[in-house]
């Protein structure tokens, strides 16, 4: 069974190093984090799991890394200076700040239980401003980006000459964005640092529908084939009310988190909005020549945007797992094998020097192709429950056997199965078994 409550994965992220309070000497710093050393992996696995499908997998897409750092005609011509707010109350008997669109009952304060005391609503800018450069002024300011997206627009003429790509094709990028929430909260649920990883996809106008329906499906089995259950996940298209400013239709991915179900990814109907908009405020058109059909035209996009934070969230929360093994209790991550932090722990049954050396040589041999751990501290059932703990989908147990017989006992985390295997063979069965 997943996990019922947030403090279960937040008290696993803290013991076993995935997720750390930033600043925590200080006494921490609201809505930041730090990932630990299994945190660091399980984020890049979700990185690279998303690149491997999104990019990897395709001949129509290509990757990109674009500055955090934008002028503000940037983001004045993307409308997220003039759009990009969230309506903001002050209580005024305990001072404390909330969204109004998040608040329950309108008139009640969560905080004090005030009743009728909050200030008229007022929009809040949710970019962070900055300055660039020795003097500060008006001149000098620059914006964080509070997403990845505008990156690749001011870039489309950029790709399209260089790639020798036409539509439809995609420019895709994972990288940090920021903003100013103004209630974060739910762990690495919503933060003001984040990591997203998003696509535009190019298409002509009239493909638009057609693959804004392959996209919401593609993203939504992108999921499940990665562990979450299908039963925890649901599309839920936006109300006319929700749409932001540059959409004609969008749909959410939401997972059943302990607190309810909440936004996992975002696929929009973009439209040529962003495009028309750059190539207007800065002079460069912004389009495209089809020397087939003889036709100009500015694509549409389509826009699955994922967090990379919420997402490892998610994983977590769908993998947890307490059960019964020898009678005793037992946490486990059933991770997917290409999330987890560590895909084979190497364990040697003793720390004597002559174990040791074959250990050794065997974690060598396969850290070559994967993350492995090495441990040869405490029993070996210990062992094997720590690394049950993080998720490790399968542990090479070297004993006393193995300088005998050149075989080692192969260890399945879901199942608790051992199988003894051949050295020789070692590392083609642990690539079947995790499936790379």
């Amino acid at each position: 069974m997943a996990a019922t409550e947030l403090d279960q994965i937040v008290n696993l992220c803290k013991r076993r190093g995935f997720v750390y309070p930033s600043a925590e000497i200080y006494g921490g710093f609201r809505s930041s984090y730090d990932y630990g050393p299994l945190g660091a992996l399980m984020l890049r696995n979700v990185r690279e799991s998303w690149i491997r499908t999104m990019v990897q997998q395709r001949d129509d897409v290509v990757l990109i890394d674009a500055a955090i750092l934008s002028p503000p005609q940037v983001f004045e011509a993307s409308g997220h200076l003039a759009n990009f707010s969230d309506p903001l109350v002050d209580c005024t008997k305990c001072k404390q700040r909330f969204r109004e669109d998040h608040l329950t009952d309108p008139k009640l304060c969560p905080n004090c239980g005030g009743v009728d005391t909050f200030t008229a609503a007022r929009a809040f800018n949710l970019m962070f401003r900055t300055s660039a450069g020795p003097v500060e002024g008006a001149g000098a300011e620059v914006y964080m980006r509070p997403e990845t997206a505008q990156g690749m627009f001011i870039n489309f003429l950029n790709v399209l000459q260089t790639s020798r790509k036409k539509p439809p094709f995609g420019i895709a990028q994972v990288g940090k964005s920021f903003r100013n929430e103004i209630t974060p909260g739910n762990f690495i649920f919503r933060t003001r640092e984040f990591e997203q990883m998003e696509l535009e996809f190019f298409v002509p106008p009239a493909e638009s529908a057609q693959w804004y329906k392959f996209w919401c499906d593609a993203r939504l089995q992108w999921y499940i084939d990665l562990g979450i259950p299908a039963e925890m996940l649901v599309l839920r298209p936006h109300d006319a009310d929700e749409l932001s400013h540059y959409s004609s239709g969008t749909s959410d991915i939401e997972f059943k988190y302990p607190w309810g179900w909440g936004e996992l990814e975002g696929i929009a109907q973009r439209t040529d909005f962003d495009l028309n908009q750059h190539a207007q405020h800065s002079g460069q058109k912004l389009d495209y020549f089809d020397q087939a059909t003889n036709e100009r035209y500015v694509p549409y996009v389509i826009e699955p945007a994922a967090g990379v934070n919420r997402a490892m969230a998610a994983f977590l929360l769908a993998a947890y797992d307490e059960d019964i093994v020898n009678d005793e209790p037992r946490t486990v991550l059933r991770l997917h094998p290409r999330l987890a932090p560590y895909k084979v722990a190497v364990l040697p049954l003793s720390k004597k020097d002559t174990l040791t050396p074959l250990a050794r040589t065997i974690y060598a041999t396969l850290a070559e192709r994967y993350m492995v751990d090495y441990d040869e501290t405490q029993a070996i059932g210990k062992r094997y429950r720590r690394q049950d703990e993080i998720g490790t989908p399968l542990c090479v147990t070297i004993d006393f056997d193995s300088l005998e017989d050149a075989a080692v006992t192969i260890r399945d985390r879901d199942s608790t199965e051992q199988q003894r295997v051949p050295i020789a063979q070692l590392t083609a069965e642990v690539a079947a078994r995790l499936g790379f």
